[in-house]
């Protein structure tokens, strides 16, 4: 199955747009996981099966496991073994942010969509079309390109103009008109300004985007919401790290949002 239709099936089980984020830092882990052999696997283990029902995708930051060496990268492995064998219907997405020459690319695709398993991936545009293709190749997996985002500088790059356009519209119209060759691109697209939001799909058409700033980061969920769906009231994966795995409930907060964004989301 394709990721795209992949992810749309599991919108229309779980009656979701949610997006569980596995930021497993140790640091913060609670304590009760920090003591364990594998602590990140542990907590990851827990908030897995303590959200998946709500859940239509986990997205895994890969540098909580990379700077944590060979031990870390075990953990990821588990991690995703465990997706595999226990949620196989959930999209399991890998934000990496890769982009790099065609050799090294090819190796990072075989390497988050072979020997990981990874469904989809979140990609930087900046090397070019050319830096992607080994990702893009893949047609069955989703390539999730940066396009606009959430974090407080993103302006200093993505707000340069060229002509009367910035920059994130230029790439959100090279994504969706050169780049989806195989119907497998989605984007970014911060949810901290609902005018973008709306621009971007406008741009974009039916494309899904991945959407980061809501949450622990301050973005208006209705106004994101409203502005990024798509016709058929989805094209969104609502993704939520920090405000859901270091809650105290994490069911809890993981089915609050799950049902706030429907609430906007069928309004």
């Amino acid at each position: 199955m394709r990721a795209g239709d992949k992810y749309n099936a599991r919108v229309e089980a779980a009656n979701s747009l949610l997006c569980v984020g596995l930021d497993s830092d140790i640091e913060k882990l609670p304590a009760r996981f920090r003591g364990a052999e594998s602590p990140q696997w542990v907590f990851n283990r827990h908030i897995i099966d303590s959200t998946a029902q709500y859940a239509a995708a986990f997205k895994i930051n890969m540098a909580f496991y990379e700077s944590e060496g060979a031990e870390g990268w075990h953990q990821l492995a588990r991690t995703m073994a465990y997706l595999r064998e226990r949620y196989p219907d959930i999209l399991r997405i890998c934000d990496a942010k890769r982009g790099d020459i065609g050799n090294t690319s090819a190796a990072y695709a075989r390497a988050i969509f072979e020997t990981l398993d990874f469904d989809a991936v979140t990609l930087n545009p900046y090397l070019g079309r050319d830096a992607l293709q080994p990702f893009l190749d893949y047609e069955a997996r989703a390539c999730i390109i940066l396009c606009r985002t959430s974090n407080p500088g993103s302006a200093e790059l993505q707000n340069l103009r060229f002509g009367d356009r910035p920059l994130w519209q230029i790439v959100a119209e090279k994504v969706a008109c050169e780049w989806n060759k195989n119907g497998n691109c989605m984007l970014v697209a911060s949810g901290r300004d609902p005018a973008e939001m709306a621009q971007i799909r406008a741009i974009a058409g039916e494309l899904t985007l991945l959407v980061p700033g809501i949450g622990a980061q301050g973005g208006d969920a209705k106004a994101a919401i409203e502005a990024g769906l798509n016709r058929e009231k989805g094209g969104l994966i609502i993704n939520s790290s920090r405000g859901i795995i270091f809650a105290e409930d994490p069911a809890r907060a993981a089915c609050s949002l799950r049902d706030t964004i429907n609430v906007f989301r069928f309004a």
